[in-house]
């Protein structure tokens, strides 16, 4: 149905007598999210020593940036946009505005190729990934992790319509802390999800970061994503 690059955790299954993948988000439910314990204080302490270096390291840049966005078109520098957190519960992300301040009527419409919302300054904070700086805020407050899935605002949509309608096991994505970036965004699966295809092949992703989580994980993923901004994909 689908275009999928199969994972190394894609379960067999039979399709008339032939073994077949099966995506992940068609498969049994993922292991439960640690709540506690080690790995969850290991995952805690990577996320505060990452933010507060990130906060050290990028301090005076997102200063003139801030500056430079409010020079560039009226509204804030910094604005706050509902997304859903870990098991469900939304909470208040922060991005640098990229966009022309409008009134969408609550709305959520994802960025397209040659946008006429983003700004001029801030067309070069979204393919620099610039913009999502202001999350390492997020992090230090417990509401995001470094590494996890990318938190998506209430009602968006792929192809049309709204994710956790798509599939049932979307919100099993929320068994975890969001993240500022992941495995779905290393492996190219950013943008606009214009159709439940990029919308799996996103989920996948998702679900198989969360089934195998670890610091190593972390680390590399953390890694990866340095390479992806230097060469950004499907940035608009």
């Amino acid at each position: 149905m689908f275009d999928y690059k199969p994972s190394a955790l894609q379960r067999w299954q039979f399709t008339d007598g032939e073994l077949a993948f099966q995506p992940i988000s068609y498969a049994e439910p993922v292991a439960p999210a640690r709540s506690g314990g080690a790995d969850a204080a290991i995952k805690r302490g990577f996320d505060v020593i990452v933010a507060l270096l990130g906060l050290t390291v990028f301090a005076l840049p997102m200063l003139i940036a801030m500056l430079i966005i409010r020079l560039d078109s009226p509204g804030p520098a910094v604005f706050r946009q509902r997304r859903i957190g870990l098991n469900g519960v939304a909470f208040d992300i922060l991005k640098f505005r990229t966009m022309r301040t409008q009134d969408d009527h609550g709305i959520i419409r994802q960025a397209r190729p040659m946008d006429p919302r983003v700004t001029r300054i801030g067309r070069w904070l979204r393919r620099t990934s610039f913009d999502e700086l202001p999350q390492l805020v997020n992090v230090l407050l417990g509401e995001m992790s470094i590494v996890g899935p990318r938190p998506h605002a209430p009602g968006t949509c792929a192809a049309g319509r709204p994710f956790e309608t798509v599939t049932s096991r979307y919100a099993e994505r929320h068994s975890v802390k969001p993240g500022m970036t992941g495995l779905a965004q290393v492996r190219g699966w950013r943008g606009e999800t214009d159709t439940e295809a990029k919308f799996f092949g996103r989920l996948d992703s998702d679900l198989e970061y969360i089934e195998t989580r670890s610091l190593l994980l972390d680390i590399g993923i953390v890694w990866r994503t340095v390479f992806t901004v230097l060469r950004p994909r499907n940035v608009w």
